[in-house]
């Protein structure tokens, strides 16, 4: 790549992340910290929130859910990376990959077939009622009597998957040489453990660990379903009916966008650009050692029992939706699957599965040029922006969906720069496109680098020099070797696209434009069959993301046959 092809993709590329990315995330820095009645620059806003019981409460709240989410996260995750990297055990393969179920429901959504099971009415009583443990006339309120540790658990049962994803790929990168020798001088393995093998996986796990912290710190769904308006991400979505005459809520977005902020920010420069981070890739592998008789069988079972725990909101979802009357029972007492057909022929659930498919197809169109431009810049030209290009791509990451959404619903009202992107009727097809499109830009930046850096560049020089164009060096020879790689960004991006929260409950205000989220949403309140349709949906969305999840993985085996090792 030429110089000046590279400056041009590297300026457009920074222009259209400025004004889609930066400056939406900087109005509502601005809106919280100058008055709206002389233009003044004032901390007015911000010390208010501070003042303010509620608000003080709302962030207690919010810090306390991301960190306890992060810490049972954790604790979860760390054993089952060490145990699978370390050991073989009967259907390791298959238990592996049940650990990512949690990645096919969206937590809210999920949050439902919590509800029947721990509710008064739910599974769970009937089943204590039953067993003689539990006076019938007196229910317990499980959720209602420990909301906070429930939505601990749902974000923590969605989240671990994040972490254990993390955590393995670091101990891929161990070098076995340094715990073999360290065991070599007697070094038991509890220390070993935490003198060599944690200290070199900690940069994986802060990195998990910090988007995990972001998720449950911003996490809107799982508390309005479990009915806790007490805790920021709500209490920003409540300020939003009066966002013209209140400032308080962009004040509240604002310290809500710092301490996320500074959570990034602190674990990359903790170890981000430390020697561990920076060490070579193993020129070995540790093989796994085989656990046999009962130690074998009771890793097994941990695999599973945490499997199947997670699985217990997926469980709720899917008897709830073929549930024909479920009260007080352990399961429902009639099943039906009228409520999977009544969904896809509901005036408000069809058009809602529309509007994802337009919403998510222009994001991933836009994700992808923008997302390959980008990945080019950073592996194929020498310019030393190249690195910040890297970072600013990555950034979306780091800011939360609450954050964005905010800036862009406030940017898009009549008169503000974004209004263009609002067309007739209120229609939020451009708005939200563009905003997913942010939203899941580094999914497929990260995969075109992957792909990138396996393309041998001299395939590419020795076009150029038999006299192709650089389009059509870029048409005929790097699309076909990249194109695996980009497919599996696209269907990554455009999956979890159709599943974003955060965005679709702000942005799209009219029922006629609601995308699958913001319709599962309405439904789950809705009287009568409601949420039974709301759980039908749910079924729907996760046969949709399953089938995604399995055509990128199958897309990934491919592009690992073509670019080698």
């Amino acid at each position: 790549m030429n110089r000046r092809t590279a400056w041009i993709l590297c300026v457009t590329i920074g222009l259209l992340l400025a004004v889609g990315f930066l400056f939406p995330a900087a109005s509502v820095l601005k809106e919280a910290f100058i008055d709206p009645h002389d233009g003044t620059f004032t901390f007015d806003f911000l010390g208010a929130v501070l003042r303010d019981p509620l608000y003080r409460e709302g962030l207690t709240n919010a810090l306390l859910l991301g960190a306890a989410s992060t810490v049972v996260a954790v604790l979860l995750a760390l054993p089952l990376a060490l145990l699978n990297h370390r050991f073989t055990f009967p259907g390791r393969g298959f238990l592996s990959l049940a650990l990512l179920i949690p990645m096919i429901l969206p937590p809210f959504v999920g949050a439902v077939g919590i509800k029947c099971i721990l509710g008064t009415e739910g599974s769970l009583n009937a089943l204590l009622v039953a067993l003689g443990w539990m006076d019938p006339l007196h229910p317990r309120d499980w959720m209602a009597e420990h909301r906070l540790l429930g939505i601990v658990v749902m974000n923590a049962l969605h989240l671990y998957p994040i972490l254990y994803l993390n955590i393995a790929a670091a101990l891929a990168q161990v070098n076995p040489a340094l715990e073999q020798a360290a065991a070599n001088l007697g070094c038991p393995p509890g220390r070993r453990f935490f003198r060599v093998t944690l200290p070199l996986i900690m940069p994986g796990l802060f990195a998990g660990g910090a988007l995990v912290f972001i998720w449950a710190f911003t996490e809107l769904g799982v508390p309005l379903v479990f009915d806790f308006p007490r805790v920021a991400p709500v209490q920003i979505l409540d300020g939003i009916k009066n966002l013209d005459r209140n400032p308080l809520p962009y004040a509240l977005t604002t310290i809500v966008l710092l301490i996320a902020g500074g959570v990034f920010l602190a674990s990359k420069l903790a170890f981000g650009l430390g020697k561990t981070g920076a060490a070579p890739r193993p020129s070995q592998r540790a093989e796994p050692s085989a656990l046999g008789g009962w130690s074998g069988w009771a890793c097994s079972a941990f695999f599973a029992g945490v499997a199947a725990l997670a699985c217990l909101p997926h469980l709720g979802v899917i008897l709830l939706s073929v549930s024909g009357y479920w009260h007080q029972s352990v399961l429902p007492a009639e099943f039906t699957a009228a409520h999977w057909q009544e969904a896809l022929g509901s005036a408000l659930v069809v058009p809602s599965i529309q509007n994802s498919l337009a919403y998510a197809g222009l994001a991933t169109g836009l994700a992808l040029v923008v997302g390959t431009a980008a990945a080019w810049v950073i592996t194929r030209s020498d310019l030393r922006v190249r690195h910040l290009l890297d970072t600013l791509t990555m950034l979306p990451l780091a800011v939360p969906g609450l954050v964005l959404a905010l800036g862009y619903l406030s940017l898009s009202q009549d008169g503000k720069p974004f209004a263009i992107l609002v067309g007739a009727g209120g229609s939020p097809f451009l708005l939200l496109g563009v905003a997913y499109a942010i939203r899941r830009l580094p999914y497929v930046t990260r995969a075109a680098c992957a792909g990138l850096q396996q393309c041998d560049p001299a395939l590419e020089m020795a076009a150029r020099s038999m006299g192709a164009s650089f389009w059509s060096t870029w048409r005929r020879v790097t699309l076909p070797l990249l194109a695996a790689h980009l497919a599996a960004g696209a269907v990554l991006a455009f999956a979890f696209s159709m599943l974003e929260v955060s965005d679709s409950l702000i942005l799209a205000q009219r029922a006629e434009h609601f995308p699958i989220t913001k319709a599962t949403f309405a439904l789950m309140s809705a009287l009568g069959d409601g949420p039974q349709l709301a759980a039908a949906l749910g079924v729907w969305s996760m046969a949709f993301l399953s089938a995604s999840l399995i055509g990128a993985a199958l897309l990934n085996g491919r592009r690992s046959g073509l670019g080698g090792q």
